[in-house]
């Protein structure tokens, strides 16, 4: 999430716990807002037992249903629907309470997505569909994977709103009024955050074939969502720059304990937590259906 932290912060400070959060890949900065812990983090990102999905969601599928949110989802657009039945349960329930629908550029021109938004729009369903551009799904440019690149637009007749990703108090101040929209039972409501990441898409994309240093580095010095924050507390007196390099210190001292902590944490057990936490309900006897229904391949 490397130039991206004023979305997943700025979503987070625009919304409150009451509310609900689902997200795709990208989930690590929301795992973090939501309440998961440096060391669960880590340890579910090296798949060890104590991580947040006791290692078996690895790095796109952690979640906190305790804490309402549910991931972290692989599948490209898949969790839009998701997020949709939730805001489905909020208003059924009737609830004083939004979802939040974080997906990519990508998945912006995925079917599933149009679908679902348009059942939010026919129920007035309070869901806030946000859309987190970061130019490229992996190396393909927005201009080569839509006719329409005004994404805040795609869900018409969806209303649409657009914010700069790289600042958190820009986010969070659309966030905010999105989620004021939705509890005044107006429906859902579509936002697009124009950000930017640093890297590659995953760890075997460069991120060179398809921009160049420059380009990254331009974005860098001019618009890091970090370094515009510690400008704002700086040019309003709020802090020192020592006092900010101390917190930096002490954040990144954290996280090197915590992740030392996560890889001696052990793995899971084959034998022992192959069936675990896998089914909603867990069976006495464990159980994997052949092709009759009674039948077991269970070992």
């Amino acid at each position: 999430m490397d130039g991206q932290e004023a979305v997943s912060v700025g979503i987070e400070a625009g919304i409150t716990r009451e509310d609900h959060l689902i997200t795709a890949y990208r989930c690590h900065g929301i795992a973090l807002g939501r309440g998961v812990s440096v060391y669960k983090l880590m340890s579910e990102m090296m798949g060890r037992s104590t991580g947040i999905s006791k290692g078996k969601g690895g790095s796109m599928h952690m979640t906190l249903r305790k804490n309402k949110y549910y991931g972290g989802n692989g599948i490209v657009g898949a969790h839009v629907p998701v997020g949709t039945g939730v805001a489905f349960g909020i208003k059924y329930e009737k609830k004083k309470e939004v979802c939040a629908i974080v997906y990519g550029d990508g998945a912006a021109n995925q079917g599933q997505v149009f679908e679902a938004a348009n059942m939010a729009m026919l129920w007035k369903l309070p869901a806030v569909y946000i859309c987190e551009n970061n130019g490229f799904a992996m190396g393909t440019s927005c201009e080569r994977s839509t006719a329409n690149t005004k994404y805040y637009t795609k869900l018409t007749p969806v209303p649409g709103l657009k914010s700069t990703g790289m600042c958190l108090f820009a986010v969070r101040e659309a966030v905010k009024f999105a989620r004021d929209w939705c509890l005044q039972g107006k429906g859902p409501i579509c936002l697009e955050v124009e950000t930017y990441r640093y890297h590659g898409h995953s760890m075997s994309d460069a991120g060179t074939t398809y921009r160049t240093h420059e380009e990254v580095s331009k974005v860098r010095k001019e618009k890091d969502p970090i370094e515009t924050v510690k400008r704002l507390i700086l040019s309003n007196k709020v802090a020192s720059e020592s006092e900010l390099k101390d917190i930096e210190k002490e954040i990144r001292q954290h996280v090197e304990e915590e992740t030392k902590k996560a890889r001696e944490s052990p793995w899971p057990d084959p034998e022992k937590d192959l069936m675990t936490n896998v089914m909603a309900t867990q069976s006495a006897k464990d159980f994997i259906r052949g092709v009759e229904y009674e039948q077991s391949h269970f070992p």
